[in-house]
């Protein structure tokens, strides 16, 4: 027997369908936004509203942003010979923190995973082909910068195997984290981290 009101079980549902969100969280969450007072409850409604009807994907790189181009596609000080190709908005975020990467990116929105149904059509793939073959300034490197899991690596090969020898690709280098012992990691970064290493 449910003795919650319908409007707060719909709310715990609708949480319960985000990533990483559980039953409990979900519940927590909805019973604090119970609590809110009506006019933050209302502009938190009116942010999640606008999260779909105030952006676009940038029409180069796929990126989530307000206006397309991007601003980091339209900024003349980037280097857009050179293409970091990853999975996620989020892993641009990421990258951007570190100050170290000025080239453009393009984000695949996703990885191939044919468990789940995922093919190179349901990704923007063939986006990324058009633009290697179209772009000027003409494409000198693509970094590849997915998830080292399986899913990524299959991705990664797929990707090579489309674009051949037209453009230089680079992988991120792998390897032992700062801070992490050497004990405790798996092969497949040891293995990565003696193939990335380089000379002090």
């Amino acid at each position: 027997m449910n003795i919650l009101p319908k409007a707060v079980t719909h709310v715990i549902e609708s949480f319960e369908r985000l990533p990483g969100i559980g039953p409990k969280t979900a519940q927590r969450l909805a019973f604090y936004l119970l609590h809110m007072p009506q006019s933050d409850l209302d502009l938190f409604a009116d942010h999640v509203k606008a999260l779909k009807l105030n952006t676009v994907l940038c029409d180069m790189c796929k990126n989530v942003t307000e206006s397309s181009p991007c601003q980091i596609c339209s900024d003349p000080r980037r280097d857009h010979s050179i293409i970091c190709l990853v999975e996620q908005p989020t892993d641009v975020l990421s990258i951007e923190k570190t100050r170290a990467f000025i080239g453009v990116y393009h984000v695949l929105h996703g990885i191939i995973d044919p468990l789940n149904n995922i093919g190179p059509d349901e990704i923007y793939i063939s986006d990324l082909l058009k633009r290697i073959g179209q772009q000027t300034p003409k494409i000198k490197e693509l970094i590849i910068a997915v998830n080292p899991t399986m899913e990524g690596e299959a991705t990664a090969m797929y990707i090579q195997k489309q674009i051949g020898d037209s453009v230089s690709i680079t992988r991120l280098a792998h390897g032992i984290p700062i801070g992490g012992d050497i004990e405790y990691a798996d092969e497949v970064t040891l293995r990565r981290a003696l193939e990335g290493r380089r000379q002090y």
